[in-house]
C-alpha cells in the first residue's frame, strides 16, 4: 500500500519558474510586449536562438522597429548567404547600435541599410563606422534652410504648382534631399518646404 503522495506548491512553482518559456507564451509576449504582429512573433520564434538574438537587439529599443530589422535586413541576408543567427557577422549588439543612430535622428533608414552592408562586411563599431564614412544625417536648420531656399529660387514654375496642389511639395523635399546627398533629415526637410511655399 502507497501513501498518498503530497507534493508542496512552493516546489511545484520552483519547477515551473526554472522550466524554459514555451514556444506558444514567447510568441504571446512578443505580440503583447513588443507590439508586433503575430506573423512576426512567429518567424522570431520559430528558433530559441533567433528568439534570444532578437530580445537581445530589442532590449531598451523600439519592439516594432527591432522586429522589422532582424526579420528584414538580418534574416533575409542569413537565409541569402545560408547563414544562422550563430554565424551572422553582424552582432546583436551592432544591429542595436544602428538602431540607436535611427533613433537619436543621426542617420535616415536608407543610411541604416548602407551602415549595416558595411557592418556585414567589415564589421566595427556602428557609430564609428558611420562617422567614418560621412553617414551623418544633417539635422542643423540652417543649413537645410539653405538648401530648400535654394531649390526654390531655382524652380518658380514649380513653386507656383506646389501652391495650387501642394501634394506637389514633395518633389522640392526629393530635390533637397538630392543636393544634400540624401543627408538631410527628411522630416525637417518637410516642414521647411510646407513652411517656405505656405502650405
Amino acid at each position: 500500500d502507497l501513501l498518498p503522495l503530497e507534493i508542496e506548491q512552493a516546489w511545484v512553482d520552483d519547477i515551473a519558474a526554472s522550466m524554459p518559456e514555451l514556444p506558444d507564451a514567447k510568441k504571446a509576449r512578443f505580440v503583447t510586449d513588443y507590439g508586433m504582429t503575430e506573423y512576426d512573433a512567429n518567424v522570431l520564434t520559430a528558433e530559441v536562438e533567433n528568439a534570444a538574438f532578437f530580445e537581445e537587439v530589442a532590449k531598451g529599443r523600439d519592439g516594432k522597429q527591432a522586429a522589422n530589422w532582424v526579420i528584414n535586413e538580418l534574416f533575409g541576408r542569413l537565409n541569402k548567404e545560408g547563414l544562422t543567427v550563430e554565424t551572422t557577422p553582424v552582432s546583436a549588439a551592432q544591429l542595436g547600435g544602428v538602431l540607436d543612430l535611427i533613433a537619436k535622428g543621426e542617420i535616415s533608414g536608407k543610411m541604416a541599410k548602407d551602415l549595416f552592408e558595411i557592418l556585414w562586411t567589415e564589421g566595427g563599431d556602428p557609430a564609428e563606422v558611420a562617422a567614418k564614412h560621412g553617414m551623418k544625417q544633417v539635422t542643423d536648420t540652417g543649413a537645410i534652410e539653405a538648401a530648400v531656399d535654394e531649390v526654390i529660387a531655382a524652380n518658380p514654375a514649380q513653386v507656383e504648382k506646389a501652391r495650387a496642389n501642394p501634394k506637389l511639395a514633395g518633389w522640392f523635399v526629393g530635390q533637397v534631399l538630392k543636393a544634400t546627398g540624401g543627408k538631410a533629415n527628411p522630416a525637417a526637410v518637410n516642414d521647411l518646404v510646407a513652411k517656405k511655399l505656405g502650405l
